[in-house]
């Protein structure tokens, strides 16, 4: 589900930043949202490494 949502939000950004440019505000907000999502993938990724670890 996670995944779904950051490509739903990168599909998003992209046509945001098309359509107002990458410096809109509503384009920088979508890719601050995008980037929490990918910060939250990130961290569930590094939970199951660092078990493997111990």
């Amino acid at each position: 589900m996670l995944l779904q949502m950051i490509e739903k939000k990168r599909e998003v950004l992209l046509c945001l930043g098309k359509t107002y440019g990458l410096t809109a505000e509503v384009t920088v907000k979508c890719s601050q949202e995008l980037d929490h999502l990918l910060n939250l993938l990130s961290r569930t990724e590094e939970i199951p490494n660092s078990l493997m670890k111990q």
